[in-house]
């Protein structure tokens, strides 16, 4: 399985795309995992574009139910939900004070801590408007892979 996750080419997209949905991660890792692999640049990043977003919707219609769940379970669980909240409203006055526009900014910067999944959890926290939100978070992450792609390529992909 390994050999073929880093051997054939679907399986360098595969791992690609995987790679790319993980929180933390995100298109951060998987576009350099593609670039390390051989991908095209305008391929590894589509494909790690297309993984970080796939769980955004999921994060930002589900999280308040998963909180919920969490601090229903007690100990780890709702001491780990907590963390989370936390980390969601320390960028509270950065995302309010701008909006959307601000949502955007916060993804697109590929630090750690942030990216499309803290993003999509500040927003499903702060109640901004799904449609805002998934769009503000899309834009950040073509942002963020186009920095991602540039830094990983030496920026000769664009010549």
């Amino acid at each position: 399985m390994l050999a073929w996750l880093t051997q054939s080419y679907i399986g360098k997209l595969v791992a690609t795309f995987i790679i790319s949905m993980l929180p933390v991660v995100e298109l951060r890792g998987g576009i350099p995992y593609g670039v390390g692999f051989g991908l095209d640049p305008w391929v590894a990043f589509a494909v790690a574009v297309l993984g970080n977003m796939v769980p955004v919707p999921f994060i930002l219609f589900f999280v308040d139910k998963v909180f919920e769940i969490l601090k229903r379970m007690g100990g780890s669980f709702a001491k780990f939900a907590e963390w989370l909240e936390r980390k969601a409203y320390r960028n509270q006055e950065k995302i309010e004070k701008y909006k959307v526009f601000g949502l955007l900014i916060f993804v697109a910067i590929p630090l750690p801590g942030t990216g499309a999944w803290t993003g999509a959890m500040a927003a499903g926290v702060l109640g901004i408007s799904k449609k805002k939100s998934i769009l503000s978070i899309f834009a950040g992450v073509l942002i963020a892979g186009f920095i991602m792609t540039a830094v990983s390529y030496g920026f000769t992909f664009l010549f």
